[in-house]
């Protein structure tokens, strides 16, 4: 659906139900496990994700006809046994609720059980991409990949420690963290449109604010789902023209809405981020759930940065 507003900006979409749209810029996710000393051990989760594909590589060669995806008929595009891998590739995504069985032999005739779920609150809602599977947790491969495992995680905490010690002195999220709290009282924010909407997740209503050299949005989310979290994954602002990428301030007031829960996120633009080559330029900002999906979105016009 098309919304146009009148004066100095348009809401082009609110909550694309039925028209979801994938999120643009994914990152690959690739781990390592270890399989237990115990056969009969609880299998280990594999988290996939509707049309993206999960690569499971071994050691050793797997038996391609002994290879099994339990109750998975039409849910899955036909399972790929190449040498040592496994090739798996959802047709959409998979219920909170829903969990298939993998059952794998090996060549030694080993056979290893795995459960296949939806990535649901796992961080950033990605699925596995490439997943390294090992027999013996001290052998070299294994013992390199898990240390390249544990690189990328420390490389990715530092990142998110910059990021938050950023963010304690950042004015932008200061006046982000008083609009989640509905203090825009005390923000420099004047309101100049409201707009609603809701599909079969959720409601949400949102404010759009003009202000000295920043703008700033407010998405209030009511989580329609029966039994179905909702979060926000990510947020996106980028020129209208250009696609790039520009930052801005978010914060929000849950990171998790469980069933009937609300939650308010308030973002705040500066004004240089509407900039390009010395020009202004009208912004979209993007609002993705946990999915993945595109839940709003919103064109921001230089007008809104008031005089």
């Amino acid at each position: 659906m098309r919304i146009a507003l009148p004066g100095m900006w348009a809401l082009l979409g609110t909550l694309l139900a039925g028209a979801a749209v994938a999120e643009e810029h994914e990152h690959a996710v690739i781990r390592t496990l270890i399989l237990p000393e115990q056969p009969e051990a609880a299998p280990q989760c594999i988290y996939v994700k509707g049309q993206v594909v999960t690569v499971l590589r071994f050691e050793q060669d797997v038996a391609p006809l002994r290879a099994r995806l339990v109750g998975g008929e039409g849910r899955f595009e036909p399972m790929g046994v190449v040498g040592r891998k496994v090739v798996l590739e959802p047709r959409r995504d998979l219920s909170p609720e829903e969990g298939f069985s993998l059952l794998v032999t090996l060549s030694d005739d080993r056979e290893v059980p795995f459960l296949l779920r939806p990535p649901g609150r796992r961080e950033h809602g990605s699925a596995d991409q490439q997943l390294n599977v090992y027999k013996d947790r001290d052998g070299y491969e294994a013992m390199a990949s898990a240390l390249l495992d544990s690189e990328k995680e420390n490389k990715a905490l530092r990142v998110e420690n910059e990021r938050f010690r950023k963010e304690e002195v950042s004015e932008d999220h200061a006046l982000a963290a008083l609009l989640t709290t509905e203090a825009e009282a005390q923000t420099p924010f004047k309101g100049v449109e409201r707009f609603s909407g809701k599909d079969d997740g959720a409601k949400l209503e949102g404010t759009v604010y003009r202000g000295k050299g920043k703008a700033a949005v407010v998405f209030r989310v009511k989580n329609l789902h029966a039994v179905r979290s909702w979060s926000m994954k990510s947020v996106r602002l980028v020129g209208v023209a250009d696609a790039r990428e520009r930052a801005l301030a978010v914060r929000s007031s849950a990171s998790v809405l469980e069933p009937g829960m609300s939650g308010v996120i308030g973002l705040v633009v500066d004004g240089s981020a509407f900039l390009e080559g010395g020009t202004l330029t009208a912004l979209r900002l993007e609002l993705y759930r946990q999915d993945g999906l595109l839940q709003a979105f919103v064109q921001l016009d230089p007008a809104l940065l008031g005089e």
